[in-house]
């Protein structure tokens, strides 16, 4: 499909009708907890999974926006599912941003021709794991925590350290290998169907085509277009947030219309609110959008200067999806009432699936990066959620 608008329009068309899908038996597959094997072969089998592939490897060859617009859609009917998908997403695309052009057309090959679905975690805050030289590649050790996809991914992407420099480092590993371990971190309240776990990795072979590069901080070790990778995390981000409170906004307007259009001043007031809380958040959104468009269209042409505008515009549409979203999942049930503490109708999942997330990705270090860059013209130091 070589239309970029009609692609989008047909993505989007596939989410959907896979919400639609997910939508119908939602509650009782988040009060149960599985493992969601079956959601991601839903994934797979509607394309979602390659939709960033380009067409020359075999994917659907779509582009940032729409895969932003596609995990909004799906975490609209199920939060746990669409920050799957989205971390999916951003991992399935690391060798774009850290590896050599050969070593990413390889995996995305690899990827598309597998219909992989990537799991893992690159945030700098994780302990990394160690990678040690071990004739033409590497063994991987140690215990990464908080893998999102763990249970049901094809591959893992990792942070490790280098033995010896602990220069840190994107790695890819196939968790199939009987060195991989999965082991849950314990029960979590909300975003229970994103297969979140901890890993152990037990001298578990990585050839040398599968460590990407670098993932340092330190300035000038990273290209800006390789520090884009930060805000595509962000925006994945702040599309699952507006996804989860657009959601949870559909369903409470049918909870206060059972009879048809309502004028209770208090409700009609109260939706106001939080429709502009939703609707400003969404147009930051997509100006961040916009601005990294064009950003990753400059390719290695982008200056540094460029890079941090982008990362700082992602950082205040991550701020506003993040306070949308707390705010309209907590009065969105007050106007619904006491409905909402009934389990059948498991209202409160949106509010959990969020304040799971918000909790991992506190919004107060994106507002330090904004009023520094506001106030100083300080440049964001790059970290990966």
């Amino acid at each position: 499909m070589t239309d970029p608008e009609a692609a989008h329009a047909h993505w989007l068309h596939t989410a959907r009708e896979l919400a639609d899908d997910l939508a119908t038996d939602a509650v009782e597959r988040e009060q149960a907890g599985k493992t969601p094997h079956d959601e991601v072969e839903r994934l797979r089998e509607a394309g979602l999974l390659t939709l960033l592939a380009g067409t020359e490897h075999g994917g659907g060859g779509s582009d940032w926006r729409t895969a932003y617009a596609v995990v909004r859609t799906i975490a609209a009917a199920d939060g746990a599912i669409g920050r799957l998908l989205g971390s999916h997403y951003f991992l399935s695309a690391g060798a774009r941003f850290f590896a050599p052009p050969a070593v990413a057309a390889r995996v995305e090959r690899e990827s598309a021709a597998g219909r992989w679905c990537w799991g893992g975690g690159i945030a700098s805050r994780e302990a990394p794991l160690t990678l040690t030289p071990a004739g033409d590649g590497y063994l991987l050790d140690g215990h990464h925590s908080g893998v999102t996809g763990a249970a049901v991914a094809d591959r893992l992407l990792v942070r490790a350290a280098r033995s010896g420099t602990g220069e840190p480092l994107a790695v890819l590993a196939d968790p199939a290998h009987p060195g991989v371990g999965y082991r849950t971190d314990g029960e979590t309240f909300g975003q229970r169907l994103a297969a979140v776990g901890g890993v152990d990795f037990d001298a578990v072979p990585v050839a040398a085509g599968d460590v990407f590069g670098s993932l340092s901080a330190d300035e000038g070790v990273l290209s800006p277009f390789a520090g884009l990778a930060a805000p595509v995390a962000r925006l994945v981000s702040a599309h699952f947030c507006l996804g989860v409170a657009e959601g949870l906004l559909a369903e409470a307007r049918e909870y206060n219309r059972p009879g048809g259009p309502t004028q209770d001043p208090y409700l009609v007031s109260c939706y106001g609110e939080l429709a502009v809380l939703a609707r400003s958040a969404s147009a930051l959104a997509g100006q961040a959008v916009d601005a990294l468009t064009r950003g990753l269209s400059r390719g290695e042409d982008l200056d540094d200067d460029e890079c941090a505008e982008i990362t700082v515009l992602a950082s205040v549409a991550e701020a506003a999806a993040t306070r949308a979203a707390q705010e309209i999942t907590t009065r969105a049930l007050d106007v619904i009432g006491t409905r909402a503490a009934a389990q059948r109708h498991g209202l409160d999942r949106f509010w959990r699936d969020t304040r799971t997330h918000t909790l991992r990705e506190p919004v107060a270090h994106r507002l330090r990066e904004v009023g520094d860059y506001f106030l100083n013209g300080a440049h964001p130091a790059f970290a990966l959620p």
